[in-house]
């Protein structure tokens, strides 16, 4: 009997050649079939006379054939069917290429449903290759499914009918409870699955798409709040004092009113009756690590270690300097920094403090997930740009400690939905305000024909004393136009900058090497720092005013602004200059939308819109499942509505251990277990 976890193979008419084909398209069960849902869809039930087509529009022509097909053959191998088909407002011509097999079941005076583009004149329409049914059975919406070579739709269409029907009553065991689905006015799961594949109508297919929808993302915020209730343990590292005020005295300058109240989410959190799980999620330059120095200086008062990570050694680097610098002016506390290019006996020392207490705050890279690092009395966890860590590695850090407050950064702006549905877990503070003296970045897109002009306007800003970045795409050259960031650097060292001092950073550099490049450039020892996109995140230099993108359309709108974020960091008005001779009209599109807006998260919206959310993140170590049909961009009543449901939901049955809820509890698993290490498990 062929159930949901039966192999694709054993559904008629597959087999094990064909079951290989459909592996490529990530189906390996019967289950996986019903949830390789159509892309779009054909609909065969809205008729367009020949009088009324409009040219080159996919149409369904309802039409009497005036003849059988008449063969032509073009060439050893090729053949031409022509006939005539008539709906009594025209008569067009229909060509069949090779296709012997719909020709041969085309009868003279029988009504037929063609589906294709007309080309041709008014007079003399005419339509190439196109679908073709008995008017009497296929006045339909037919689905259209994502293919691999050696597989069509049709193919696929008929494969899922097959399976529909073989499973049967099966379709009745159904997830979501009668109860729920009566209270969100949902369909049942049988109803949703045959009209998502084969809706009987427009709102059929409505119908069985929200309940689909909705489930899917119910699913996902029951898995998030289950991991999330993880880390509800009790709170072992509870603060009793607010240290927020000594801690403001310490500071040169006063914190933004965002600041302020994200900073006392994080204290309220710290002294409830649970751990710490916060998002902290601020624009580039709203000051997200002085919030985070606030927290760990708290918590460090509170007689508690703090360990923080970043993805690279620059910006664990300037992390370090900046907290030291910091906290030097109140004795006491020891700040340490760990990262994999540290000598043996530079780390041993590191790990030997950490390990007696006597270093609080620990500032590093993935180096602190190392074995070898173990803490006094670990309170509290930061990691900085959240995205490049996965959620296995935030429980790996917070696993070093008993049940640690954990408190992680994004400079990356995320629309508030997505960051909703990657961040279940925790909770999110967001910065929305600039502090005071952060100047506008102007942005202008020029050509390649203005690039002298750009060095003119350059070299006005460094005979001032300010500082300019180069970001090239490359470090070597190859077999490609871009711009090489070594041979460009030597090229402007030797030609329109031959008076100035040129500095090179890129990743393939050793890590002294690096830190000695970004020193000379803090430092103003360096005029012009010539860099791949290893500046992206976490060089801080007041004093550079200006950057500079090569062939910028190669850039994602995200790290564009990422980019430009490195600038305008002090009081100086700053600017970007996007360089870039693209013509296709989205490179155009991103390029303009960085000069019309410095607002992050309506960039975002825009780079959501422009790569999805399953492209977002690049590498996808968010944690978040790929979601079959339910979009992030468009669904936002369905998310509501579901993540109403898994609070109630979650309240009445955390572990979804009744008899009610079992399938459901699976679906959790099931979904979550598509993400491998930084999912569920």
């Amino acid at each position: 009997m062929l159930t949901m976890e039966s192999p694709i193979q054993y559904v008629k008419g597959v087999g094990e050649k064909r079951a290989q084909l459909f592996q490529r398209l990530g189906i390996a069960t019967v289950g996986d079939l019903l949830t390789h849902y159509p892309r779009q869809y054909e609909d065969w039930t809205i008729i367009t006379r020949l009088s009324e087509v409009v040219p080159d529009t996919p149409c369904c022509i309802k039409a009497r054939a005036l003849a059988k097909p008449t063969e032509h053959l073009i060439r050893k191998g090729l053949s031409l069917y022509r006939f005539h088909a008539s709906d009594g407002s025209g008569v067009m011509q229909v060509t069949l290429f090779n296709n012997k097999y719909t020709a041969a079941r085309i009868e003279a005076g029988q009504e037929y449903l063609f589906f294709g583009t007309v080309s041709g004149s008014f007079r003399r329409p005419e339509m190439s290759s196109p679908l073709i049914e008995p008017a009497q059975t296929g006045a339909r919406i037919r689905p259209i499914y994502p293919l691999t070579e050696g597989l069509t739709s049709r193919y696929i269409e008929k494969t899922v009918a097959t399976a529909l029907l073989a499973l049967d009553q099966q379709l009745d065991a159904d997830a979501l409870p009668p109860e729920l689905r009566q209270q969100y006015g949902l369909c049942t799961r049988r109803y949703a699955l045959e009209n998502i594949h084969f809706p009987a109508d427009q709102q059929a297919l409505s119908t069985a798409r929200n309940r689909l929808v909705f489930e899917e993302l119910l699913t996902l915020q029951l898995g998030l709040l289950r991991l999330k209730g993880r880390g509800k343990a009790q709170n072992a590292a509870r603060l009793t004092e607010d240290y927020t005020a000594e801690f403001c005295s310490l500071l040169p300058f006063t914190m933004t009113g965002a600041q302020q109240r994200a900073a006392a989410d994080c204290l309220r959190d710290m002294q409830g009756e649970t751990p710490m799980n916060r998002l902290l999620q601020g624009d580039v330059g709203s000051g997200k690590t002085a919030v985070a120095a606030c927290v760990a200086f708290c918590a460090i008062r509170g007689g508690y270690q703090c360990a923080m990570m970043a993805p690279t050694e620059i910006l664990a680097e300037q992390h370090y300097h900046s907290l030291s610098r910091l906290f030097e002016l109140h004795g006491g506390i020891t700040v340490g920094l760990l990262t994999g290019s540290m000598k043996k006996s530079e780390k041993d020392k590191v790990l030997c403090g950490v390990r007696d207490g006597t270093i609080q705050l620990v500032v590093g890279t993935h180096a602190l997930l190392s074995d070898t690092v173990q803490f006094a009395s670990l309170g509290l966890v930061i990691t900085d740009e959240q995205h490049r860590f996965g959620v296995r590695q935030r429980a790996i850090l917070a696993g070093k400690g008993q049940d640690p407050h954990l408190l992680v950064m994004s400079a990356t702006p995320i629309p508030r939905t997505l960051a909703l549905m990657i961040y279940g877990d925790l909770d999110i503070s967001i910065l929305n305000e600039l502090p005071p003296g952060r100047t506008p970045i102007s942005t202008y897109a020029i050509g390649t024909d203005k690039r002298e002009r750009a060095y003119g306007y350059i070299k006005k800003h460094l005979d001032e004393g300010r500082q300019a970045y180069i970001v090239c795409s490359l470090v070597e050259e190859g077999e490609t136009d871009l711009v090489s960031a070594e041979a460009y650097a030597e090229k402007l060292a030797k030609g329109p900058f031959s008076q100035y001092t040129l500095g090179l950073l890129h990743g393939k550099m050793k890590a002294r090497d690096k830190e000695q490049v970004m020193r000379d450039f803090s430092e103003n020892r360096v005029s012009i720092l010539v860099a791949t996109t290893v500046v992206e995140v976490g060089v801080d230099v007041p004093n550079a005013v200006l950057m500079v993108i090569e062939n910028a359309e190669r850039f994602g709108l995200a790290q564009l602004h990422q980019l430009r974020g490195r600038v305008g960091r002090g009081q100086y008005a700053s600017s970007c200059i996007l360089i870039s001779d693209a013509q296709n009209p989205e490179a155009r599109h991103r390029l303009k939308v960085m000069c019309d807006t410095t607002d992050g998260f309506k960039i975002a919206d825009e780079d959501l819109k422009q790569r999805g959310p399953g492209d977002f993140f690049g590498d996808r170590q968010h944690g978040l499942p790929e979601l079959k049909i339910a979009d992030l961009l468009c669904d936002t009543s369905p998310l509501r509505a579901a993540q109403e449901a898994a609070r109630s939901l979650y309240q009445q049955d955390p572990s979804l251990s009744s008899p009610a809820h079992r399938l459901l509890s699976q679906s959790v698993r099931d979904l979550f277990d598509r993400v491998g290490e930084n999912g569920l498990n």
